[in-house]
C-alpha cells in the first residue's frame, strides 16, 4: 500500500501522531508517515508542548510558529491533514474581495485549516479532525451554526464528511472522554467512491469508517436536510429560531446534503478501569499524598452545596451543586481529565484515589496512561508536573485515533 503522508496541526504533544503510528503496527509498515507538524501556544513565552514534541519526534519537519503566519506553499504536499483544533466562534466576517475564498474571524484556527485546504492545488485525500462535542450545538444563540459552517466549507471544497461523537470509555478505553471526530474524503478518493455507492443509513450504521471502527445501534430516525445557502448566509441565519441543534451524534454530508441520526455504543469487549492504570503505591512520590489536615477542604469542594454566595460587585445569589464521587471509583473508567488536574491545592475536579498509604492525586504517568500515551511521554527537563497534567487535560485519547487509523488502512487495502 502506498504511504499516506500526514501533516499534524495543533499538534500539542503528538496524540494524533502516536495514534497513527500505532495503527501502522497492523501491517508492520509505515503506512502513515507524519512529514510536517505545527504546534504554537500563543499565550505563553515557553513553548513547552512544542519542546516535548521535538524531544520525542525530532525537529525535522516541525514548525513552532503561529499557523496563521505560515504560508500554505511552505506546507509540504500531503495526503492527510489531522488536528484537534480549538473550539471557537466560527462566524464568517466577509467574503474575500476579488476571490471566491472566505475570511473568518481573526485568530479562529478553523479558518487556518480552511485556508490551507482552499489554497492547496493538490488537496489532501483525507481529513481527520477532533473537537469537543459541544461543537454540534454552538453557539447558544444559533444552535449548530458553527458546525454547519464547517460542513458547508468542506463540502464546497469537494469533501464528503462523516462525524461521530465517541466517548473513549464506551469502547474499553480507560477514560470517559467524549469528543467529536470528523473524517473528510476528497471527491474521487477510494473511500469517497465507496461512500457514494452506499445508502446513507448503511454507511452510518454498518459500512462507514466510524461504523466499522466503533459499532453502534440506531436510537433515532434518520433526518436529512440541505445546506444550500452560502456560508455567509448560514453564518447569519442558521437556526435563528433558537431551537435545538439539528445535528445528532452521528452523521454525514455529501454534496451539501446532511444526513444525521442519534446512535448508542455497542461494545462487549474488555474494559480498562481506573485501577488498571495505577502505578505501585511505593513508587508514588510523597508529594502526591493528601495531608490529613487538607481532607476537610477536599471533602467540602467535592461535596454537595446549597449556599448563598456574593459576586465581586456585592450581589448575593443562591449557589448549588451536586456531590462528586470522592475518592474516585477504581472499578470504573476514569472521569475526564481537565487542564487543571495538576498541583497540590484541593480541587473539585482533580482525581483522588484511595491507596493502602492513604488518599492521593494521580501522577503524570497515570494521566498519560488515561490518554493511552507512552509512560513519561511528557517528561522533559524544565517541564513541571503541573504542566504535564495540563498537556493531558488538552490531549485526546490516543486509542481512538489508533482504531480509526487501522480502519482507514483496511479501506485503503480494498481500494
Amino acid at each position: 500500500m502506498k504511504k499516506i503522508k500526514v501533516i499534524e496541526l495543533f499538534a500539542g504533544v503528538g496524540g494524533f501522531r502516536i495514534g497513527l503510528q500505532n495503527s501502522n503496527k497492523v501491517s508492520s509498515k509505515e503506512n502513515f508517515e507524519i512529514i510536517w507538524s505545527n504546534q504554537w501556544e500563543p499565550s505563553t513565552k515557553s513553548q513547552h508542548a512544542s519542546l516535548v514534541y521535538e524531544s520525542r519526534f525530532g525537529k525535522k519537519g516541525h514548525s513552532n510558529q503561529d499557523i496563521s503566519a505560515v504560508p500554505s506553499e511552505e506546507i509540504p504536499e500531503h495526503d492527510m491533514l489531522v488536528g484537534g483544533f480549538p473550539c471557537q466562534d466560527y462566524s464568517v466576517a466577509t467574503t474575500l474581495k476579488n476571490s471566491k475564498g472566505l475570511q473568518g474571524k481573526k485568530g479562529v484556527l478553523w479558518w487556518e485549516i480552511y485556508r490551507i485546504l482552499d489554497e492547496k492545488k493538490n488537496k489532501p485525500k483525507f481529513l481527520f479532525l477532533e473537537n469537543v462535542d459541544r461543537l454540534l450545538k454552538s453557539p447558544t444563540a444559533q444552535r449548530g451554526r458553527d458546525f454547519a459552517i464547517m460542513l458547508k466549507c468542506l463540502s464546497d471544497l469537494g469533501y464528503a464528511v462523516e462525524w461521530r461523537v465517541v466517548n473513549a470509555a464506551d469502547y474499553g478505553m480507560p477514560q470517559k472522554r467524549r469528543r467529536i471526530f470528523i473524517l473528510g474524503y476528497l471527491k474521487d478518493s477510494e473511500i469517497y467512491n465507496s461512500l457514494i455507492k452506499t445508502p446513507e443509513i448503511d454507511w452510518l450504521l454498518d459500512e462507514g469508517v466510524f461504523a466499522k471502527t466503533f459499532e453502534v445501534d440506531q436510537v433515532s430516525d434518520l433526518k436529512t436536510f440541505d445546506l444550500d445557502q452560502s456560508v455567509e448566509e448560514i453564518s447569519s441565519s442558521f437556526n435563528k429560531e433558537k431551537g435545538d441543534s439539528p445535528f445528532q451524534n452521528s452523521g454525514m454530508i455529501l454534496d451539501g446534503k446532511v444526513t444525521t441520526l442519534k446512535t448508542s455504543p455497542n461494545y462487549e469487549g474488555k474494559r480498562t478501569l481506573l485501577k488498571d492504570i495505577l502505578i505501585p503505591v511505593d513508587e508514588v512520590p510523597q508529594e502526591y499524598f493528601i495531608d490529613e489536615s487538607e481532607i476537610d477542604k477536599w471533602n467540602y469542594l467535592k461535596g454537595a452545596k446549597k449556599e448563598v454566595r456574593q459576586s465581586a460587585d456585592g450581589f448575593s445569589y443562591n449557589y448549588g451543586e451536586g456531590a462528586m464521587i470522592f475518592p474516585d471509583n477504581l472499578e470504573s473508567p476514569s472521569r475526564t481529565i481537565i487542564t487543571g488536574e495538576g498541583g497540590k491545592s484541593a480541587s473539585r475536579f482533580k482525581h483522588v484515589v484511595r491507596t493502602s498509604k492513604g488518599l492521593r492525586r494521580l501522577t503524570p504517568i497515570e494521566l498519560e496512561r488515561l490518554n493511552m500515551f507512552p509512560d513519561d511521554h511528557t517528561l522533559l527537563e524544565g517541564v513541571s508536573d503541573v504542566k504535564r497534567a495540563f498537556f493531558m487535560g488538552n490531549a485526546l485519547v490516543v486509542g481512538v485515533i489508533e482504531k480509526v487509523g487501522e480502519t482507514l488502512l483496511k479501506f485503503g487495502q480494498k481500494g
